[in-house]
Order: C-alpha cells, then structure tokens, then sequence
C-alpha cells in the first residue's frame, strides 16, 4: 500500500511538474511573442514538449491563458497579503512592488500587463485580471474609508504600473511612487 501511495504522489508532482513547465513556457510566449502569440503549439515548442501534452493539461487556450496570468496574480496577491498584515508602511511596500517593474520585475510585470489587457477580450481571463485590482482596493482600505480615494488610488496603482514599464529606464524611484499613492489617497476638495 505504501508502494502505492509513493507512486500516486510521484505522479502527482510529476503532473505538477508538468504543468508548471508549460505555465512557464506561456509566459515567455507572451514576452517574446505577446498574448496573440500564445496557441497550444507555440507553447508546446518552448517547453519542448508535445502539443497534445499541453492539452492534457490544458483543455482549452483559455485554461492556459488563466494558469499563466494566475500564476502572476497569485504571486502579486502574495506580496500585497504581507503589506496588509505588516506593521510595516503598505505604502511604501507597494511603491517598491511598482517599482520593480523597471528592474527585476519587469519580464513577469509585462506579462502580467498583457494578459490582463486580453481580459477586455476574453472573459474567461477577467476573474483573475481584477485580482491585482482588488488586491490593491484592499491594501488602500487598510488607510482609507473613501471609497472614492481607493479607486483613485486603484487607478494611479494601474497608470503607475504602465508608465513604469513603457519607460526606457532600468530603475523607477520608490519614493516618487511612494507620493504619487499617498497624493491618491488624499481626498479631493472641490
């Protein structure tokens, strides 16, 4: 029985393996090529792999294009999660997030940009686009009852993250980030 245990768990993470390395080949579809440039085929030749094998694990290119914007989000929600609960400044923790999108981020932050903007296209792709959304909704609740505020700030969020990855620049300055979020926050008198 423990023989057989072993092997459900060795297929198992095989399997999770598997689909990891095809996640993994989406994304870099997407950089090279953007999100029309994602097909079962073209992700089953950058992972090496067959193109029935990406559809074993992905019925449909919307299950694929999901598990590649997924895995981004995922990560986001991750980070966002410890800004909410630090005692730390979620301010200033978001502002270094935006701005890793001039630097290390980048790669994972334009992937994550393109497939979001196919979510106005694909509606499968729109539960996990408005995560990041979301996510971010939540960290301004944490300093905010205006609810007009958070959606400023949800919206500079959005037009910072653009404006840093269609900058030429290898760096964006965390602390500019930091002031634009905090100016958002602020309520507008009129």
């Amino acid at each position: 029985m423990a023989a057989e245990h072993g092997t459900v768990d060795g297929r198992r993470a095989r399997g999770q393996r598997r689909r990891a390395q095809i996640i993994e080949a989406t994304l870099a579809v997407v950089l090279r090529d953007g999100a029309a440039g994602v097909t079962h085929r073209s992700v089953a030749k950058e992972a090496g792999i067959t193109t029935s094998l990406t559809l074993y694990y992905f019925a449909t290119l919307d299950d694929l294009l999901v598990a590649a914007l997924s895995g981004i989000t995922d990560e986001y929600t991750r980070r966002i999660r410890r800004l909410i609960e630090s005692d730390d400044d979620p301010l200033d923790g978001l502002a270094r997030l935006l701005a890793e999108s001039a630097g290390p981020g980048r790669e994972r932050a334009l992937a994550e940009r393109e497939l979001s903007t196919l979510a106005a296209r694909r509606p499968a792709l729109r539960p996990v686009a408005r995560r990041w959304r979301d996510n971010v909704a939540e960290l301004a609740r944490t300093q905010t009852d205006d609810l007009d505020a958070v959606e400023a700030f949800v919206a500079v969020s959005d037009g910072l993250c653009a404006a840093i990855l269609l900058n030429d620049d290898d760096e964006a300055d965390p602390d500019h980030i930091r002031a634009v979020l905090g100016k958002a926050l602020q309520r507008t008198r009129r």
